[in-house]
């Protein structure tokens, strides 16, 4: 019975190539990771142990002793950024900045590369998934060249920390996590094994040398970091870029900042010669016009903290087809859904419902906040009247389903940008607070109030089909 009892030692153990998970038994599909096929022998089954207590690295300090100089930040050099960070990089800090690809990740850092690199503080550009010469057209390109910026193309982990001793850097960029694997890892490089080491060996050699670090994540088609979890947990700042393709405004949010707030955001403009900050990004939303357009309406968002001036644009025609359109752009189609519901049924204009609708936005922008409702509703209001609403107009607040106007947050901070871009008139809910001296602020409490900035003729006019409909009936 003794002899064909195996120890632990001697019986085989499996584990998940993907995400690193082990167990006694085979298995088709891995628990962890809910992948299909990669559950592999590896060996004996893992000893159970246990840590003893060792020698301490350093002694615990009472908190009031602890040296902050440490944690100062330094500039990137990019003041846009630097407003995101918190005031910039933080000496041992690992930041993970994640976005589509094409929509400027590498432009930005090279750009960061050379502004941060001087006398004192080396940069290290490690690239993964193009050649030096590829990077060095594009540093040419957009003027990133620096003799304190240093340049490798490196896809082992091992030789990435062997320029590490070599250059000494004061700043590391590693473009990107995903294609960089180690060979001591089983796997392909960008599976969960291999990303979770890179990131963690990258992240012990910042904090031993004191070297901040930038790592470029790949996202998934949803949107999300590709990846494990663990990633965004383990480094100290998540960093989303943003922007559409066809445009050239591109925003940095910060998801996650141990060193600062996460209600900032980084406004840039991507052309050829690169990539700058926007120091006042508010008119790149606004259409300048002499005349006022019927289907038009300004807001003022709130980017973070920032106030931004977007232009609301909707067009109304009449369908060829059973079921009119509804297309959308910069604009959630659930929210543009909603203000026609409410349009209808509690501002009276059943004229919608029978006609192809267009809404968009100027620049490139995205409105994903209830205070842009009140302006969505104005705009589809003219479209369908084809009367301009009044010129330096702005509208702010967020619309329920009985039609009433409700307060939104920094309606104060949204006044005072709009009053600073020249906009004189304002609709806002109920008691907005201490509005700026010169503007004139109405409050609108529903629908019905907003809707008579419209001419008396056309709020006479856009009720007529239903009213016709109900003398037939």
């Amino acid at each position: 019975m003794a002899a064909r009892t195996k120890s632990a030692k001697d019986r085989p153990s499996y584990r998940c190539t993907e995400c690193g998970w082990t167990t006694a038994k085979w298995l088709g599909r891995c628990p962890e990771c809910q992948a299909w096929g990669t559950v592999e022998e590896f060996g004996g089954a893992p000893a159970v142990r246990t840590t003893a207590a060792g020698r301490v690295s350093t002694a615990a300090l009472p908190i009031g002793q602890v040296d902050t100089r440490q944690a100062t930040a330094r500039s990137t050099g990019v003041g846009e950024l630097d407003r995101v960070l918190g005031g910039g990089l933080v000496p041992g800090a690992v930041v993970l900045l994640a976005g589509e690809p094409g929509v400027g990740k590498s432009t930005l850092l090279l750009d960061v590369a050379a502004k941060a690199a001087s006398d004192d503080h080396r940069t290290l550009y490690v690239t993964a998934e193009e050649s030096a010469s590829q990077v060095r057209l594009r540093a040419d390109r957009i003027k990133a060249i620096n003799d304190h910026l240093y340049l490798a193309a490196e896809t082992d982990l091992s030789a990435v920390l062997g320029h590490l001793d070599a250059v000494k850097p004061s700043l590391l960029i590693l473009d990107s996590v995903q294609t960089v694997a180690s060979p001591e890892i089983d796997g392909a490089p960008g599976g969960m094994a291999q990303v979770r080491e890179v990131a963690g060996a990258l992240i012990r050699a910042s904090k031993e040398r004191g070297m901040a670090t930038l790592l470029v994540g790949h996202v998934t088609k949803d949107g999300a970091i590709a990846g494990p979890r663990l990633l965004e947990h383990l480094v100290d700042v998540v960093l989303s870029f943003e922007g559409d393709r066809h445009a050239r405004l591109r925003l940095v949010r910060g998801v996650k900042n141990r060193y600062g707030a996460t209600d900032e955001v980084g406004c840039f403009e991507l052309h050829d010669e690169g990539i700058t900050g926007l120091a006042d990004p508010s008119g790149l939303f606004l259409t300048r016009r002499d005349v006022a357009v019927p289907g038009t309406c300004l807001t003022v968002t709130l980017e973070g903290k920032r106030p931004l001036v977007a232009e609301v644009q909707a067009l109304t025609v009449d369908s060829q087809i059973p079921s009119p359109r509804r297309t959308t752009s910069g604009l959630e189609t659930s929210r543009v859904s909603m203000m026609l519901a409410v349009l209808e049924q509690r501002g009276r204009i059943s004229a919608l419902g029978k006609r192809d609708i267009y809404s968009a936005t100027v620049g490139g922008v995205k409105l994903t906040e209830p205070a842009a409702d009140l302006a969505i509703a104005l705009a589809l209001a003219s479209a369908a009247s084809d009367t301009p609403l009044p010129k330096n107009l702005v509208a702010i607040g967020e619309v329920g389903l009985a039609g009433e106007v409700r307060r939104v947050t920094g309606v104060q901070r949204r006044l005072a940008e709009a009053h600073r871009l020249g906009f004189t008139h304002a609709l806002v809910p109920t008691d907005p607070g201490r509005v700026p001296s010169g503007m004139k602020v109405t409050e609108v409490a529903d629908m019905g109030d907003a809707l008579r900035v419209l001419p008396r003729r056309s709020r006479q006019e856009a009720p007529q089909p239903r009213q016709e409909e109900n003398a037939r009936r």
